[in-house]
């Protein structure tokens, strides 16, 4: 989001310099600057113990391609208990372990999302109605059913490759 009015008062910003910053979006009444903000997300690979990343459809996303457990942060939320809260909304596993993998800043929708790699025990795959469809695939097959190069392809490909030289 990037700001035009102040939020607080409704007046036209200035540009101010701050320090390092450059010219920043300010605001004169409040005496205060209005950086850019970004949504931040979550996204999840998640695996299980046979080999196997879930993978979601989800129309709003892609008709044709797979993607993996994202959403956005509450707040008053922690980045895991987010990723946790998605994986148990979205395909109703419960998370065995989770850990951070790296973030990845998504400029076309202003978002950061923060990637995790969550650990399940293989379950039936329980979607919300959010998800159109998901499925149990093998490491061997995740990358091609994920569009190349995508933040889902990156993550999934990092966590396959690190599970892979275990």
């Amino acid at each position: 989001m990037r700001f035009t009015y102040c939020p607080h008062c409704g007046s036209k910003l200035t540009k101010k310099e701050i320090g390092d910053e450059g010219l920043v979006p300010f605001c004169e009444p409040c005496k205060m600057p209005l950086f850019d903000m970004f949504s931040t997300c979550i996204i999840c690979a998640v695996t299980n113990e046979c080999g196997e990343v879930a993978l979601l459809k989800q129309g709003d996303i892609s008709n044709t391609r797979y993607v993996c457990v994202s959403g956005y942060m509450k707040i008053g939320e922690s980045a895991e208990e987010s990723a946790t809260r998605e994986i148990e909304e979205e395909i109703g596993q419960k998370v065995d372990k989770l850990h951070f993998v790296r973030s990845y800043p998504y400029e076309k929708k202003e978002m950061l999302m923060l990637g995790f790699h969550a650990m399940v025990k293989k379950a039936d795959l329980v979607l919300s109605k959010e998800v159109d469809d998901a499925e149990w695939v093998p490491f061997a097959e995740a990358l091609s059913k994920i569009r190349e190069g995508s933040i889902a392809w990156q993550l999934v490909k990092e966590v396959i490759e690190k599970e892979s030289a275990k």
